[in-house]
This record gives C-alpha cells, structure tokens and sequence, in this order.
C-alpha cells in the first residue's frame, strides 16, 4: 500500500539512506532538512524535500497539515555528542523541543499517524564490558547533552503515547554505519585511507582512541529495521537495534588498511580523544527480532569496502571538478 511519509532530518545520514528507501518501495516521500551540512544533493529526485528548522513549530505544523502523513520518521537532531558538550542549549533546543513539535503537531491536528523517534545507545551512558549485551531494561545515565536529549525524546514518545493515543516509539540506534556517514570512526578511516590512495593526503592516519569496543551496524541494515518496526512495534516501546558482534576499534582500523594498499604510520590525535569514552557499546536487539523478525544481514567487511570506495569516488569528483 502506497502511503504518504515525513521524514525529518532527511538530508542527514540515516534520513538520506531513509529516502531511498522508501522511494524505491514506493511510497510518497516528503523530507525535511535544515542547514549547510546535508546530503540532499544526493537524494534530490527521491522524494519532496523542504528547508524547514524542526525548532520553527508554525511552519512545521502547517507542512504536516498539508501532507497529513500516515508515517513520520523523526530523525531531525544534533546528533555528535562532542558538539554537545560546547553546545548544550542548542542540542536540547533541537533535539527535545523539536521533538515536542513533532508530536504537538500530530495531536493538535487530530491525525492518524505513526511515529518513529530516533533514540540512541547514548542514553545507557557507562557500561561495563561484563554488562553486555545491553538490554532495554538497564538504567539510563548518560554522559553527555546529546544522551541525555536522547532520554527526554523518548520520554516524550512515551507520555504522549500513554496520555493521547498517538503510535509513537522509539529506536535506540546503536552504533551505524556505511556509504556517507561522516564523523563516526568507520567514516574517518576509510575517508582517510582513500585519500592516501588518491595521493590527496600524506601517508599518515590520525586516530583517537583504539582499545574501544563498538557493535557496528550499516545504515542499510538499520534503515530495513526501521521500516520493519515502524509496521509492527507497539505504541509508546522502545527498541535497541544494535550490531550482533562488539569489535575492537583497532581491529577496524586493521580491516580498512587490508582492502587497500597503503601503508601509513598511524598518529594518535588528542583533538580526537573525548573527555570520557565508553569502553564498550554493544546492545541486545533481541525485543526488536521478536517484534519483527530484523537481524543484521551486511558483514562489517563489506561496509568497510563499501566505503572506501564511496570515498574515492567522492574525493576523485571534488578533485576533478575543483
């Protein structure tokens, strides 16, 4: 059935892969997206995509009121939390009370309509390598702004779930990853790496820490799971969806090095160091796969090669059009 989609924050990395998605399954796709640093050249022909700051209620609910959209995926956020840390207000600006607009809007206009919020494995804060896989159940205690924004989302989804029957849940996205991601780890070293083959950068590889562990999911896989979730999970839940194996950092960086032919010193960064760093993040998906039978399906190799040679390409063309 063809059904009419909003995705916020969908010139972002998930909102982008999201749009794809669900154009090529068919549906009607209107996006948002605010602000210079987007993807929205990417996925310019997938879907009706609108410049609107989540934070703007006015505007925001008169765009839904037009669409009256059967499914919204809220991924519109600030979403580094080492920004956080220097931008606190303004995380908490987008992130909670774009929330609260979202969901303002869905009532006020007496709409029919499911919502996914985007929630994080942020939320869990410190855990301890002999704590998991984590389960939902764990307590919350986040290290940072951003983690704890992620909370109050989902503590939004919750009561107006509860106090006003809207179908709305959470996803706690552990860590994701694959083509256009920015930022995270996966992206830096592969980004870098390409950049050596391509002689754009000097063999060496600037790091942070190493001896972290992370369950790595791509963003491919994570999209499938969204879509699978927002037909079956129930109103006011909250989902872990998080890679199946914890890998050490390190090993990452070593698997990226194998898919290429460079051979650079590797320099560890303090710019790149956080003030505190989860020693392990790894989540127990098992709530999800019992509501709707997702697990992950791409190996971490090929989004690692998937990668490398997105950032070739990606490079090459701004060499070649500089």
């Amino acid at each position: 059935m063809k059904l009419k989609v909003l995705v916020t924050g969908a010139g972002g990395f998930m909102g982008s892969h999201l749009v794809d998605f669900l154009s090529e399954k068919g549906h009607e796709v209107y996006g948002i997206y605010y602000g210079k640093v987007n993807l929205v050249d990417e996925i310019k022909n997938k879907g009706n995509l609108v410049e609107l700051d989540i934070r703007d209620y006015k505007n925001l609910k008169e765009l839904i009121a037009k669409i009256k959209p059967d499914q919204i995926y809220h991924l519109a956020a600030q979403s580094y939390p080492t920004i956080s840390w220097d931008e606190p207000i303004h995380t908490t600006e987008v992130n909670v009370n774009g929330t609260i607009n979202v969901f303002e809007a869905v009532k006020e206009l007496k709409l029919n309509c499911k919502i996914l919020v985007a929630g994080s494995s942020a939320q869990y804060g410190f855990v301890r390598e002999d704590e998991v896989p984590v389960k939902e159940s764990r307590e919350m205690k986040p290290l940072h702004p951003y983690g704890v924004s992620k909370v109050a989302q989902e503590g939004l989804t919750y009561q107006y779930a509860k106090n006003f029957g809207i179908h709305g849940f959470t996803m706690r996205i552990f860590n994701t990853t694959g083509p256009r991601k920015v930022n995270d780890v996966c992206s830096d070293f592969t980004k870098q790496i390409a950049a050596i083959e391509l002689g754009l950068q000097e063999p060496i590889i600037r790091v942070g820490n190493l001896n972290t562990k992370r369950a790595i999911t791509d963003v491919r896989d994570e999209i499938r799971g969204f879509y699978l979730a927002m037909q079956k999970a129930e109103p006011g839940a909250a989902y872990n969806i998080s890679g199946a194996k914890a890998y050490l950092i390190k090993d990452i960086l070593d698997m990226a090095l194998n898919y290429s032919n460079v051979k650079p010193e590797i320099k560890v960064d303090p710019i790149l160091l956080r003030p505190t760093d989860e020693p392990i993040i790894f989540g127990d998906s098992t709530n999800l796969y019992n509501a709707t039978g997702w697990k992950q399906e791409i190996p971490i190799e090929k989004t690692v090669r998937d990668m490398i040679d997105y950032w070739k390409r990606k490079l090459d063309s701004g060499v070649k059009n500089a």
